[in-house]
């Protein structure tokens, strides 16, 4: 059977888009991976809407599913912050609640716990890596947020500063990253 020229058991999930607002419904960080919404009009008309029709319930504890727009959106809330994926009506609702759960997560470890809108504002640069190592064109990367947030911290990370400065998984990386060159020279 194929949906929308895909067979539905020969691709993996795909994912239209990932969100991230904050407690009145206006872009903190978004990407999106179909051109859908053509145009930057339609898509805050999207966010706007998807905003309305989730901001009452209460996403906070579990993440949330509804269908909308002919769309699978799975969303979940972290304080000021309202975090969503959007799959087709034909996706996996588990394997987009992974990737909901992996961008979460990360967020969550990379923003050491401080998940609310001027934190994320401030590390929008981290939020965007993130969002690149869970999704590319589309194809779900991965959905660990351990995996994600140490992905992240690597590109981010200060070759110049000292190694007792850096965390376990910075140090790590680095140590890593320098045996690769010498045996590679």
């Amino acid at each position: 059977m194929t949906i929308s020229g895909r067979s539905r058991d020969a691709c993996p999930p795909m994912i239209k888009n990932l969100l991230l607002l904050d407690s009145e419904g206006r872009r903190v960080a978004v990407k999106y991976y179909t051109d859908e919404w053509p145009t930057n009009g339609a898509k805050l008309a999207f966010e706007r809407s998807v905003f309305t029709k989730t901001h009452k319930t209460n996403a906070r504890t579990e993440a949330e599913i509804v269908m909308f727009e002919n769309n699978v959106v799975v969303y979940k809330f972290i304080q000021d912050l309202h975090f969503f994926v959007t799959g087709g009506d034909y996706e996996n609702e588990l394997a987009l609640a992974a990737v909901l759960q992996g961008f979460s997560d990360a967020v969550t470890l990379l923003l050491r716990g401080n998940v609310d809108q001027r934190e994320a504002l401030e590390n929008l640069d981290t939020i965007f890596l993130c969002l690149d190592e869970i999704v590319d064109a589309g194809m779900i990367l991965e959905t660990d947020g351990n995996m994600i947030a140490g992905k992240v911290a690597t590109h981010n990370l200060d070759d110049g500063a000292p190694l007792s400065e850096q965390t376990i998984t910075q140090a790590l990386a680095t140590a890593r990253e320098h045996l690769t060159r010498s045996l590679l020279r």
